[in-house]
């Protein structure tokens, strides 16, 4: 088990620093660009591809990297480049952590690759687990999958909403409810293969920041999956839905891990790093405007209500990127998060990310609320990382439930 440590070593170092030079001389000349566009940024996906940074092998090092640093650093670096391009590159990754954190070695080794692509022919792939009524709330989903056993097919019928790379993707992972009377502990998830008749692209959403990275509705009608795309197997969801089905009836009231719980799980410290990038990117930025900026005959940054400040974001982004590590860390090497400590890197990264980003605008002033700085952009970018994959009120709720053991509602 590797030790809990604050240094990285000479190879993180190196990929750090790699990655830090593609997201300053590609991703970062490009942001505004596509922010304008609101259209996914093939050419700096495809960019990435070349170099090695949009593909399986380099995300499986760094997913496997035995001190849980791997993942958080590339994400930090990324996401300082710019938000929205960076999702783009790796949005791909929650459906393939969905497909690691619930399929067979075959399924895992079949689909992921796929999700990919190649540097030739670059593909990407959606995670689909939000609906119109269904957000926090995943027990409230409607999107069914019945199976065809004549067949050995599942037929999919549902809408699901908030999908990044929704409809453009080559991998759909669908999250579907197999029995509505177990509630949230009756889902699973499907794999949809490209082409599948019946998937199609619903509403694309012109959103208030990220908006590089595509997010769309995504729309099955009659969907009809082989039954080996059933993820785990069929073996495995019926044992689990017997377990779910004798807890029920004897009137247990211990709380099932769903398909879409899982997945969540397994990625909230990464998201907790998006917003420390974000964050960090934006008090760089003010900090090296506070030195060059003079007002009175002297820079801002001699004032005390501008320095306190920037002290403040720099201590607030160091202690989220703790967080972060610490969670990441305690992921890979096994350790339970018996106080939820995946939930508490989350929420204290993204709550940092919205209020460091406004401060950043607030110490350029004017600047700052123009497109000509990049903190405008960053301070829209930061607002959905205490939105998506669990809110900051559904963080608190796991946090308040683990902590004192009630169902606090």
């Amino acid at each position: 088990m590797a030790e809990f440590t604050l240094d990285l070593n000479d190879d993180q170092k190196e990929v750090r620093d790699w990655l830090h030079g593609f997201a300053a001389d590609v991703i970062r000349p490009a942001a505004s660009e596509w922010d304008e566009r609101e259209e996914t940024p093939w050419p700096v996906i495809q960019e990435a591809a070349k170099v090695g940074i949009y593909s399986l092998d380099f995300y499986a090092q760094q997913f496997f990297d035995p001190t849980g640093l791997g993942i958080p650093m590339a994400m930090e670096e990324l996401f300082w480049g710019d938000a929205g391009i960076a999702l783009s590159i790796v949005g791909t990754g929650l459906a393939a952590v969905g497909v690691l954190a619930n399929g067979t070695e075959e399924q895992i080794g079949t689909w992921i690759p796929q999700m990919y692509g190649d540097p030739g022919d670059v593909k990407v792939a959606a995670f689909c687990s939000s609906e119109p009524d269904a957000g926090s709330d995943v027990g409230a989903m409607r999107t069914r999958a019945v199976y065809d056993q004549a067949k050995d097919e599942w037929v999919l019928n549902g809408t699901k909403t908030w999908a990044t790379n929704g409809g453009i993707a080559n991998v759909h992972v669908v999250v579907a409810v197999v029995d509505p009377e177990l509630g949230s502990r009756g889902h699973a998830s499907f794999i949809v293969p490209p082409r599948t008749a019946g998937l199609s692209q619903g509403q694309k959403f012109k959103k208030h920041g990220i908006r590089a990275s595509h997010t769309a509705e995504v729309v099955l009608e009659d969907v009809r999956v082989p039954g080996s795309c059933l993820l785990g197997g069929k073996e495995k969801l019926d044992a689990r839905l017997a377990r779910a089905r004798e807890r029920a009836g004897g009137g247990g009231g211990e709380r099932g891990r769903n398909a879409a719980m899982a997945t969540f799980e397994a990625s909230r410290p990464a998201v907790g790093a998006m917003a420390v990038g974000t964050a960090r990117a934006a008090y760089e930025v003010a900090l090296d405007y506070a030195k060059t900026r003079t007002q009175f005959g002297r820079p801002i940054i001699d004032n005390q209500g501008i320095a306190f400040q920037l002290a403040d974001m720099r201590t607030q982004i160091d202690a989220a990127r703790l967080l972060v590590w610490r969670a990441s860390w305690m992921a890979t090497t096994g350790k339970p998060f018996t106080s939820a400590e995946g939930s508490m890197s989350k929420l204290y990264a993204s709550e940092t990310a919205k209020k460091v980003t406004a401060q950043a605008v607030q110490i350029l002033g004017g600047n700052g609320f123009t497109r000509e700085y990049p903190v405008e952009r960053m301070h829209r970018d930061a607002a959905i990382y205490t939105i998506f994959e669990g809110t900051s009120e559904i963080q608190r709720l796991v946090i308040a439930r683990t902590l004192s053991g009630m169902p606090i509602r």
